[in-house]
């Protein structure tokens, strides 16, 4: 994969959202998040400012995850923009049910351990643990190797939709919980396959 220059980014804040008018072109739209989404990845890797990592973490917080989805859900899975997206929605479904993540993640690891290996979740998996995992995997975007934080989010996903999908939930249909484990499961491959893309210098 081609080095790419690594420079202190101007991460999306308020006045950047404000600018974009829901009327807009489309295709302008379409660009203005693929530059956000650049600007966090590509402009921060390998930076250890702490200050940084902690504002790109908690980015969904401080702009809200519904100004995020406005300028990311859109994005196809395969693109930057879409993969930082899924990141933050990963990371907003782990805190807002820490309690079932953790016990889906633990009764699907040991169905798929190799997953559960690249995840790197402490054991035993309590709350404080996916959600410790869950803001190691959105710092990785600016402190590691981006395809391995990729591939380790996908690992993460894929375990606890294992998990989610053989556990009995009272007042959940077996339905409900197949679909949303296949939903879980598509966001996992998505993932992985944006970390092969990565790898490749084919993503973004």
């Amino acid at each position: 994969m081609t080095d790419r220059p690594h420079h202190r980014p101007v991460l999306p804040g308020a006045a950047r959202f404000e600018q974009i008018d829901a009327g807009a072109d489309p295709a302008l739209l379409t660009e203005a998040a693929e530059r956000a989404a650049e600007a966090l990845v590509r402009g921060a890797g390998g930076s250890a400012d702490s200050t940084l990592v902690e504002r790109v973490v908690h980015l969904a917080e401080s702009e809200g995850l519904e100004t995020l989805a406005e300028l990311w859900a859109g994005a196809p899975a395969d693109s930057l923009a879409g993969v930082v997206w899924r990141l933050y929605l990963l990371r907003s479904w782990v805190y807002a049910d820490p309690v079932g993540v953790a016990r889906e993640f633990e009764r699907g690891r040991t169905l798929a351990p190799v997953a559960e290996a690249i995840s790197g979740v402490e054991d035993p998996p309590g709350p404080d643990e996916v959600r410790a995992l869950v803001d190691a995997v959105l710092s990785g975007i600016v402190t590691s190797d981006f395809a391995d934080t990729l591939f380790r989010a996908a690992a993460f996903a894929r375990v606890a939709a294992t998990g989610r999908a053989t556990e009995q939930v009272t007042g959940e249909s077996s339905h409900d919980r197949d679909v949303s484990a296949a939903r879980l499961l598509t966001l996992s491959a998505q993932l992985e396959d944006a970390g092969r893309l990565e790898l490749h210098g084919r993503l973004g």
